[in-house]
């Protein structure tokens, strides 16, 4: 049976097959809650709403929940590469550039310490091992910052990729930045979407300059310049910060 097919939609008064969330839930093992974030996230098409609280789905969105939880639970990808994948980011680009993108991909993989499969580590001892609490885990998880998937015996696993994320988010709980003080993993929201939009232009820049080159001199060029970028923005960034302060101080 294919994991992805829909099961028998239940008969509404017009003879079409519509599912209630709660439908939703039981075809697709996900929680109202995570669908709700899904649709919100644009991964999963909105429903037919037929009053304030209620809405109907049909077989494509039980076909694109399963589709993104298996991409998520079975291929370990944070949900910002699911809706990459979805929105078929790179459809557009000529052969030639497909090109360019693909040798710097496999000259850059190693430097980035990319893996052919991510390891699975039990996520309760990596979250009580990095300070971070359990429903902390879910919520990167729910909001792509952290790949996890349930394991042989049901428990739930991380992928040592995203390791480093319970670290940095345990250091920041130890420096005082607590749940009682708002803050949440949610947070880390904000520099996600700026390096997005920040790799998205960068992208554009190499595809429109660099094309005409070959694929070994970019990539050896982009391989280069990659720890000189993130410098500069580390740079920048205590800059801005310095400055901001510097403002306040009081004028002679």
């Amino acid at each position: 049976m294919n994991a992805l097919a829909p099961a028998a939609a239940p008969e509404a008064p017009d003879a079409a097959p519509v599912y209630k969330m709660k439908d939703l839930c039981e075809l697709t093992g996900l929680s109202r809650q995570a669908i709700h974030f899904y649709i919100q996230q644009g991964l999963v098409p909105e429903g037919k709403k037929t009053g304030r609280n209620m809405a109907y789905y049909g077989p494509e969105h039980v076909d694109r929940l399963r589709l993104v939880r298996t991409l998520q639970e079975e291929r370990f990808l944070p949900l910002k590469a699911i809706r990459a994948l979805l929105a078929g980011e790179t459809a557009g680009l000529a052969p030639a550039q497909r090109n360019v993108l693909g040798e710097v991909a496999t000259r850059l993989g190693a430097s980035l310490g990319a893996q052919a499969r991510p390891t699975m580590v039990d996520a309760a001892e990596a979250c009580a091992r990095h300070g971070v609490t359990m429903a902390e885990l879910q919520r990167m998880v729910e909001i792509g910052l952290a790949a996890a998937r349930p394991g042989a015996d049901g428990r739930l696993e991380v992928s040592t990729e995203s390791l480093w994320l319970l670290d940095i988010f345990g250091q920041l709980r130890a420096a005082g930045f607590s749940a009682e003080l708002g803050f949440t993993p949610d947070d880390i929201l904000i520099y996600d979407e700026a390096v997005t939009t920040l790799f998205q232009r960068e992208t554009a820049i190499l595809v429109d300059r660099m094309e005409h080159l070959p694929p070994e001199q970019s990539a050896q060029m982009i391989a280069k310049i990659l720890p000189l970028i993130h410098a500069i923005v580390i740079h920048l960034h205590t800059a801005t910060v310095k400055n901001f302060f510097a403002a306040l101080e009081p004028r002679p």
